[in-house]
């Protein structure tokens, strides 16, 4: 058996399905880059026959994304696997991935089909898939609430019609680890064609359980683990990339195993996520959290003074954190700040870096001295940059009797001007209510936080705005040394989030 475990990433499909964290086509594309060069093994870039958008989303990523083995999600029907097979043929690497449920629960009410109509939907679509790529995968979805006996029916089938990975969903994360080491270990003893395909797991975390499950699968012989960056996806979210990768690294006395991911990479793919989604990493969250790698404790810090061991059974730099501050300013060049985003695990190449340099130098010249926190904020940047623009904002404030106020000006996506004007509770509440009259949108405010994401009184903010509109969920970021503003920012992503949805839609 391998000593690898393949690491198959699923952000741009499952991930993408969590409320809120949909992408915009070069959005996706930069997010597979970066899964790209963290070394993830399979990327399943969408569901190619869900809409025009995921068809084109998953053609993109296949013709310039090149290491990965390129990934498409297909039902077991007839147009879903065309359309995949058609969205991959310019991939270096593909593969079709096709399911069909198969507990009793969807058998009856979702699919109303027999368990022999099951199979036998199965077998045609894995043998479709595979007149079109070498590489199919099949999932039994809802594979952990299926009696054992017709799981191991339909995975047999399935083989023998030529998948060559088999997946087994925790797809409601209803299973435990016990459950499911039991689950793998079972179809290994009576399968009796298992060696010819690679178990895979694919773990959903409502009950908290999903990295645990995994690694239980992993424990039991499975030898790939679909997850996400961040945990993203469907209501809990997934089995979290960062958490699997690393526990299998930190604790390889155990498990004996490896996967072919460059660790150092997570935290600026993590945090280019974060960007592009607006979904807040909160600050306790295992690996990549703020304080994943922070000591409060007089005791710990005695300890971590003594020796690093004590408190960390991981280095920060591991995953690509750097624990140091580097005081740049406005007098540094483009050379010192390209080296820095090097050091910190970003890609220096990239078309972003005269806008990082202009954010740079725009930084330099309101705060003394720049952390990397800071660098590492300019680097992932803003997640949006349209349709709507704010052009101009000002903004008034007081105590006593004062009266908040905000006027903005903002071009809308046809390039039509907007001037309108508010009062509020404050200035923050006052900008967007004149954002809402300017851009004609009515949004529900869920919650608004701002963290300072580097040090000192000149720090930068971070806000994150969460926002219901037409009954779905919206997050939205924006960083500034004005708390203000950065606010502000954070509720325009929102804005344009909802107006690319409505654009998709319509």
């Amino acid at each position: 058996m391998s000593d690898k475990v393949i690491i198959f990433d699923t952000t741009l499909r499952d991930g993408e399905q969590s409320p809120g964290c949909a992408m915009t086509l070069a959005q996706k594309r930069r997010m597979a880059k970066s899964l790209g060069a963290l070394g993830v093994d399979v990327i399943e870039a969408g569901f190619a026959a869900a809409s025009p958008d995921d068809f084109n989303a998953v053609a993109s990523i296949a013709r310039e994304v090149k290491g990965p083995t390129i990934c498409a999600l297909a039902r077991c029907n007839d147009n879903d696997i065309r359309e995949a097979a058609r969205a991959l043929e310019e991939a270096e690497k593909k593969r079709i991935h096709v399911f069909i449920a198969t507990s009793p629960l969807h058998r009856e009410h979702k699919l109303k089909m027999t368990k022999e109509q099951v199979i036998e939907r199965a077998i045609n679509g894995v043998k479709l898939a595979k007149s079109f790529v070498d590489d199919v995968e099949f999932s039994c979805e809802d594979a952990t609430r299926t009696e054992k006996d017709y799981l191991a029916q339909v995975v047999e089938a399935a083989i023998e019609a030529g998948a060559t990975t088999i997946n087994i969903p925790d797809t409601v994360g209803y299973t435990t680890p016990t459950e499911m080491f039991e689950t793998i270990d079972f179809l290994k003893k009576h399968v009796g064609n298992i060696e010819q395909a690679i178990i895979s797991t694919h773990c959903h975390d409502d009950l908290g359980l999903a990295v645990a499950n995994s690694l239980a699968a992993v424990e039991a012989g499975a030898r790939q683990v679909e997850c996400t960056l961040n945990g993203i996806g469907e209501r809990a979210g997934n089995c979290a990339l960062e958490e699997i990768v690393m526990a299998i690294k930190t604790r390889a006395n155990h498990y004996g195993l490896d996967t072919g991911v460059r660790t150092e990479q997570i935290l600026p793919s993590s945090r280019l996520l974060s960007a592009i989604t607006g979904s807040v990493v909160p600050r306790n969250k295992a690996i990549i959290g703020d304080n994943a790698f922070a000591h409060a404790s007089g005791i710990h810090q005695h300890g971590m003074l003594s020796h690093p061991e004590t408190y960390e059974i991981m280095r920060p730099q591991s995953i690509g954190r750097v624990d140091t501050s580097l005081v740049l300013g406005k007098h540094s060049g483009r050379h010192a700040l390209v080296d820095k985003v090097k050091e910190l695990g970003f890609d220096a190449a990239s078309e972003d870096i005269d806008r990082i340099f202009a954010d740079f130098k725009n930084l330099a010249d309101r705060k003394k001295h720049i952390t990397d926190a800071d660098i590492e904020a300019l680097v992932v940047g803003q997640a949006n940059t349209g349709p709507w623009q704010l052009a101009q904002m000002q903004v008034t404030s007081g105590t006593g009797d004062a009266i908040a106020s905000a006027a903005v000006f903002i071009i809308g996506p046809d390039g039509s001007e907007h001037r309108e004007a508010a009062t509020g509770d404050g200035p923050v509440d006052a900008a967007f209510r004149a954002i809402e009259r300017a851009t004609g949108m009515e949004i529900h405010l869920e919650g608004l936080s701002v963290n300072s994401i580097s040090e000192g009184i000149d720090a930068q903010g971070e806000a994150q705005v969460r926002a219901r509109f037409a009954g779905q969920s919206f997050h939205g970021r924006g960083t500034s040394t004005d708390i203000v503003a950065a606010s502000v920012s954070a509720f325009m992503d929102v804005i344009n989030r909802i107006s690319r949805q409505m654009a998709k839609a319509s």
